[in-house]
């Protein structure tokens, strides 16, 4: 997609000057309990505790804070379970594909929320398994291309790396999920900086949008960003960079 590593950036960027600082440190710490709930406390050896805490470092979030989370997700984690991973799909404006991650402890308020939401915006939600086949899971390591050349990333493949991609001279490196946490660690001993490093939805078909859906599904993006329980957007949309950084900017 025409400005896709852009839009990477901006939402690393956005999340890391976040005002709500408080907000996004709740919802990080959701994510560090409900991995070390799953896979256990060990960072070294549970790839998705590792992505999370990193994350929350990236945020600036305190040590002691993410240890409270961790224990919290190993202990008698009563908050933990009550929490659950759950993926919502629908359509937006434009007839763009949106996936939405959310943890949440009551599925009822959470749908009823994120269903209003899409109609709000124009669109409607799905029945599980209407969109997702549109995206494949996926690693993605946004680079900048002024501060690193494609040579210097290659270390990225000997780690395990399936492509390396040229975005307008921002570099995307894609992985499987769980080589993401590796090719992290070989990006890093090389002193190699990222702007930004998740799992996400990569959609396989993007839905171009001019400016005024692009506007739209803009303010849809937003307002479940808002939601405490949201925790990652994904959408399958395609517009031109000038767009992007004047409505997603």
């Amino acid at each position: 997609m025409s400005g896709h590593s852009k839009w990477a950036s901006i939402k690393h960027k956005k999340a890391i000057v976040d005002s709500r600082r408080g907000k996004a440190f709740t919802k990080l710490s959701r994510h560090i309990t409900i991995a070390a709930k799953d896979g256990g406390g060990d960072v070294a050896g549970n790839a998705s505790l590792a992505l999370a805490v990193q994350k929350a470092k990236d945020a600036s979030m305190p040590k002691d804070n993410i240890q409270r989370a961790i224990d919290k997700g190993t202990g008698a984690g009563a908050d933990a379970a009550s929490y659950e991973n759950v993926m919502y799909e629908g359509y937006g404006p434009g007839g763009v594909a949106v996936l939405v991650e959310a943890l949440t402890d009551n599925r009822n308020r959470t749908g009823a929320d994120i269903r209003h939401m899409f109609t709000k915006a124009g669109g409607n939600l799905g029945e599980p398994g209407s969109v997702a086949y549109l995206f494949d899971r996926k690693g993605v390591i946004v680079v900048d291309g002024e501060k690193h050349d494609e040579d210097a990333l290659m270390v990225a493949i000997e780690a395990g790396a399936d492509d390396i991609e040229d975005e307008d001279g921002t570099f995307v490196v894609v992985t499987e999920p769980g080589a993401l946490p590796d090719v992290q660690k070989a990006l890093d001993a090389e002193g190699i900086a990222y702007e930004s490093a998740d799992l996400v939805y990569r959609p396989q078909v993007r839905t171009p949008l001019d400016e005024e859906g692009a506007e739209k599904l803009a303010k849809l993006i937003d307002a479940l960003d808002d939601n405490d329980d949201v925790s990652e957007v994904h959408a399958n949309f395609d517009v031109d960079d000038d767009v992007l950084e004047r409505v997603f900017g």
